[in-house]
């Protein structure tokens, strides 16, 4: 059963974006911005080469190249995932600061040809984690536990992930 998309928008400000622009099937774009990741009081990962995956009713998601991960702050986790746009997601544990952050990484080793240059390239769920910074500004984590967006000030919604949301 589908349910409602909403009726109630967020109108983008200068500068911003909404989700709601995004398509289906999800885009992938190449960032330059600074992407920096914090568990245990420590960086685990920065960058300023990485991609946002941008899909309908959801905020970005960040994937960052796997060496922008400090040695020692990725461990292979049980357990896969399916994706229809991206393909077979395989999960990290994520370590830093004497913290660990269970299956709180994924990456597709072998995507879909469409998200080819996302290969090897590593994202996490900003709710796992102390922060996630895009250009200084501390990441919100996007509702539901399930999917994993990095709401900023850039990108307005609503965004999927709340109650009720699930058919959207």
């Amino acid at each position: 059963m589908r349910h409602p998309r909403p009726d109630q928008r967020t109108t983008p400000g200068p500068g911003q974006e909404s989700c709601w622009d995004y398509p289906r099937p999800p885009a992938l774009e190449t960032s330059s911005e600074t992407v920096r990741i914090v568990l245990g009081g420590e960086v685990v990962a920065e960058t300023t080469r990485s991609w946002r995956v941008l899909e309908t009713s959801h905020p970005p998601t960040y994937y960052l190249p796997r060496e922008a991960f400090v040695p020692g702050a990725l461990r292979e986790a049980p357990g896969t995932s399916h994706c229809e746009w991206k393909g077979q997601a395989t999960y990290f544990d994520l370590l830093g600061g004497g913290q660990v952050a269970p299956r709180a990484a994924w990456t597709y080793l072998d995507p879909t040809s469409r998200f080819a240059d996302l290969a090897g390239a590593v994202s996490v769920m900003p709710g796992q984690v102390d922060r996630c910074l895009v250009d200084d500004e501390v990441v919100q984590p996007q509702a539901g536990g399930f999917y994993g967006g990095w709401i900023t000030s850039r990108v307005v919604g609503p965004f999927k992930g709340e109650p009720g949301t699930w058919g959207w």
